[in-house]
C-alpha cells in the first residue's frame, strides 16, 4: 500500500509540473510574438530617427584647408575644417575639426560647433540692436544696424556667422587681417557683446521707460 501510495504521489507532482509547463510555452510564444513586433516597432524607429530626423542647426562650410606635417619618415597630409551652425533664430557656433580625410574633419567641427552654440540679440527680429566692434588677434569685425529691407551687407565667413544666426538687416565691416578662423571669431566675439534695451535695463537695474528717458 505504501508502494502504491508513492507512485501515486509522484504521478500528481509530474503532472503538476507539465500542467506548470504548458502554460509557460504558450506565454513564451506569445512573448517571442510580442517581443517580434516590438523588435520591428524598435527598429522602425530607429530608422525614422536616422534618415527623417529634425535638422536642429544648419551647416556651412566656411573653410577646408590642407595641412602638412613633416617628420622624419616624410610628409603627412591631413585636412583642418571650419564650419559654423545656427538655426537662423539667434543661436550660432562654430567648430573646428581636423582628420586624414575631409568628412571626417567637417564631422569633428560639427561636433565642435555644437558645443560652442551662443545665443544672440535680434532687434526687431531681423538687425543687430546697437554698434559694436568684436576683436580678434589681428582682425575686427563691426556690426551695424541697417533699416528694412537694406539685406545683409557682408562676406565671406562674416556672412556666414549673419546669416546663420538669423539677421536680416545688417551692415558689416570687416578690418584687418582676413584670416577666415579669424574674422569668424572676431564676428562671434562682435554678436556675444550685444545686448537688447531690455536686457541692458536689467543689468542697470532700472525700468526700459528710464532707459529710453
Amino acid at each position: 500500500m505504501e508502494e502504491t501510495q508513492a507512485t501515486k504521489t509522484i504521478e500528481v507532482t509530474n503532472t503538476s509540473k507539465q500542467s506548470d509547463k504548458a502554460p509557460r510555452t504558450t506565454n513564451n510564444k506569445n512573448n517571442f510574438r510580442n517581443n517580434k513586433g516590438g523588435k520591428g516597432n524598435r527598429k522602425g524607429n530607429k530608422g525614422r530617427g536616422r534618415f527623417n530626423r529634425r535638422v536642429e542647426y544648419e551647416e556651412q562650410v566656411v573653410n577646408i584647408a590642407r595641412v602638412t606635417k613633416v617628420t622624419k619618415g616624410g610628409r603627412k597630409f591631413s585636412f583642418s575644417a571650419l564650419v559654423v551652425i545656427g538655426d537662423k533664430k539667434g543661436k550660432v557656433g562654430y567648430g573646428t575639426g581636423k582628420a586624414n580625410e575631409v568628412p571626417a574633419a567637417i564631422q569633428k567641427a560639427i561636433r565642435s560647433a555644437r558645443q560652442n552654440i551662443i545665443t544672440v540679440a535680434i532687434s526687431e527680429g531681423r538687425t543687430v540692436p546697437h554698434i559694436q566692434v568684436g576683436k580678434f588677434l589681428a582682425s575686427q569685425v563691426m556690426v551695424k544696424p541697417a533699416p528694412k529691407g537694406k539685406g545683409i551687407i557682408a562676406s565671406g565667413s562674416v556672412r556666414a556667422v549673419i546669416e546663420l544666426a538669423g539677421y536680416k538687416d545688417i551692415y558689416t565691416k570687416s578690418l584687418g587681417s582676413r584670416n577666415k578662423a579669424n574674422a569668424t571669431k572676431a564676428a562671434f566675439e562682435a554678436l556675444r557683446a550685444l545686448r537688447t534695451p531690455e536686457q541692458i535695463a536689467k543689468l542697470r537695474d532700472i525700468t526700459l521707460e528710464q532707459l529710453k528717458g
